[in-house]
């Protein structure tokens, strides 16, 4: 099969690396892909990712089987619905369906119709009004503060969790004021929950759900999740820490529940579901709804899958996901970046990456910010790579990461050295992992399958 594949970051990097340990792998372009993502195929630049009709034009000319959308910009764009309206085979929601993550005041009331557990929230559309409801709300919720979020796509940037009122008033103001661009034209005013997080992944075809293991994204640039956040310092999977009953509870009641709600309101979703999960003194809570595969996520769960991914993807896109049972890796997996000086605010770029010839074999270095030039390899972004490594437990994998995460450098080079440190014990939720299946149970949708 030949595959256009959109993005390029470590995710497309992993991406692009599963889809081409696939037999049935013939071609892949990258658009605009990385220094990764050129080992499998072509990276294809001068057209935008998110230009629906541009990325159309391209899929006239290279005509490929199917479609892997990476990141969230393409498919709230509509990338994937023009594509499909051109007869392409696409593994990705369409623009209707990933409003749960383009409109995270979409996602609330979604998840109020469907009974999905989350944070109080009030969203508003100006300035005064949020400021007004700050000040009424903020004495019933002072026990935990608040979380002020620009309503839309902020590059993960748009979210600001506050200690008193005078943080909060701050954070409705730089929204309103344009830090975020349009995506603060409407913001949300959201009850902070505490506890642990993890992310939830699960392909669903709209109807039909298949479950990933659970995972644990690092934010903070610094050790002991200090400093400000990013778009991700390292991950592991699976958590020790979360129970079986909690990983049910988020499968059935968040999950499945959403993706029915979508297909009952005409949206259905194909592709990647990623809620990511708070597991409270109250049981598991949704902070966010996305539409796509996280990152570095994805680093540290396709390395787990044993099932064909292209296979998968293929059964997404052609709406076949009820014919596959995916088989899962029982082993550890953890993700360790390695990020520019100064991340996450300005870098220097072109510093060469030495040592990625030194590593393991079984361990791999996926890509991210990072260009060739003639044979050289060379930072050019913020995140520059991601060393995953695997173990019978998360401490021999993390283990072996750190030791292959010394062998690589670049100038300033910086990375956490807590990742996965206290994660838990082998987690009591990986037998279930191996086959998980579960209808979407839709009736308007299972009218349509007969």
């Amino acid at each position: 099969m030949k595959v256009l594949l959109l993005g390029s970051g470590g995710r497309e990097h992993a991406m692009a690396w599963a889809l081409a340990r696939s037999t049935r792998f013939a071609k892949l372009w990258a658009l605009p892909g990385n220094a990764g993502t050129v080992e499998f195929g072509e990276n294809v630049r001068g057209v935008s990712a998110s230009d629906p009709a541009a990325v159309a034009g391209l899929a006239r000319r290279l005509r490929p089987d199917l479609v892997v959308i990476g990141p969230e910009e393409p498919l709230c764009a509509g990338v994937g619905d023009r594509l499909e309206a051109e007869g392409f085979a696409v593994f990705g929601p369409s623009a209707a369906a990933a409003e749960i993550e383009s409109s995270k005041a979409y996602a609330k009331g979604l998840m109020r119709r469907a009974g999905i557990a989350t944070a109080r929230a009030s969203s508003f559309g100006r300035e005064s009004d949020a400021l007004s409801h700050l000040r009424r709300t903020l004495p019933d919720w002072a026990e935990n503060g608040i979380v002020v979020k620009a309503d839309g796509l902020a590059a993960g940037k748009g979210v600001t969790v506050c200690e008193d009122l005078a943080e909060a008033e701050a954070a409705v103001t730089e929204a309103f004021g344009g830090a975020f661009g349009p995506a603060g034209d409407t913001v949300l005013l959201e009850e902070r929950m505490r506890g642990r997080e993890t992310s939830a992944h699960a392909f669903t075809d709209g109807r039909s759900v298949r479950h990933m293991p659970f995972s644990c994204d690092h934010k903070p640039v610094l050790d002991g999740n200090r400093g400000p956040n990013t778009g991700g310092m390292g991950c592991y999977s699976p958590p020790g820490w979360l129970d079986v009953a909690a990983a049910g509870v988020i499968r059935r009641e968040v999950t499945e529940r959403a993706v029915r709600q979508l297909a009952d309101e005409g949206r259905p979703f194909r592709g990647v579901l990623y809620p990511g999960m708070m597991i409270t003194g109250r049981g598991p809570r949704v902070v966010e709804f996305n539409c796509r595969f996280g990152d570095p996520e994805t680093e540290v769960l396709l390395p787990r899958l044993r099932t064909d991914f292209l296979d998968v993807s293929a059964a997404v896109a052609r709406g076949r996901l009820d014919e596959l049972d995916l088989e899962w890796d029982e082993r550890a997996t953890v993700g360790v970046v390695m990020v520019s000086p100064g991340y996450p605010g300005s870098y220097p770029r072109g510093a060469e990456i030495e040592g990625l010839d030194a590593v393991d074999p079984g361990v791999e270095v996926f890509l991210a910010g990072a260009r060739r030039e003639r044979d050289r390899v060379l930072t050019d972004g913020g995140r520059v790579l991601c060393v995953v490594a695997a173990g019978d437990t998360l401490a021999e994998a993390r283990s072996l990461a750190y030791e292959n995460v010394g062998r690589i450098s670049f100038d300033g080079a910086h990375y956490r050295s807590d990742i996965a440190l206290g994660a838990g014990p082998e987690s009591p939720v990986a037998p279930s992992e191996r086959g998980s299946r579960a209808p979407c149970k839709s009736p308007k949708l299972e009218a349509q399958a007969r």
